[in-house]
């Protein structure tokens, strides 16, 4: 049996609030240090807003990476380049479509309201879309953004479910 294997890293764009509360905390972080050898308490808040830096600039350095081994997708979530975590795995099975996100074979898809609305895609709208919606078994619509390498090999797995348009 022969096994397939692609690899696709997406970087996420951070929304601007999460840059300003980044560069505000770090802009903090410098101000309480440099006081603390005036007033020795600063050094509290300093720490406190050290920690706080560390923890915005890690959520707001995200990239999704997408495995595809044997008819599996896995997601994984890499936070600023130094922890990653397991988010979700797919079998392509279970998948009723995917395709682009302004395809015309969503149309029938697209009356789910109560579809759970997962975004592991790079989370802006480029020109054009790249993006790629799936629908998975249970009721989830997933936002992605894989590799042309990626879709194809999907597409030879499962033509009637995988669409390129």
């Amino acid at each position: 049996m022969s096994d397939t294997y692609v690899e696709c890293l997406v970087q996420t764009k951070p929304s601007a609030l999460k840059k300003l509360l980044k560069i505000l905390l770090i802009v903090l972080t410098v101000f309480f240090a440099i006081i603390m050898f005036v007033i020795p308490l600063a050094f509290i808040p300093a720490v406190v807003l050290g920690v706080g830096a560390y923890f915005a600039n890690m959520f707001s350095d995200i990239e999704y990476e997408y495995l595809y081994l044997d008819k599996e997708i896995v997601i994984d979530k890499v936070m600023a380049k130094s922890k990653r975590k397991r988010v979700a795995t797919y079998s392509l099975d279970r998948i009723e479509v995917l395709a682009p996100i302004k395809s015309y074979h969503l149309d029938n898809f697209g009356k789910r309201e109560n579809a759970k609305v997962k975004d592991y895609s790079i989370g802006e709208e480029l020109q054009p879309d790249r993006r790629f919606v799936m629908y998975y078994e249970g009721g989830e619509k997933i936002l992605l953004s894989p590799s042309e390498e990626m879709i194809k090999v999907m597409r030879n797995v499962a033509p009637r479910k995988v669409f390129k348009d």
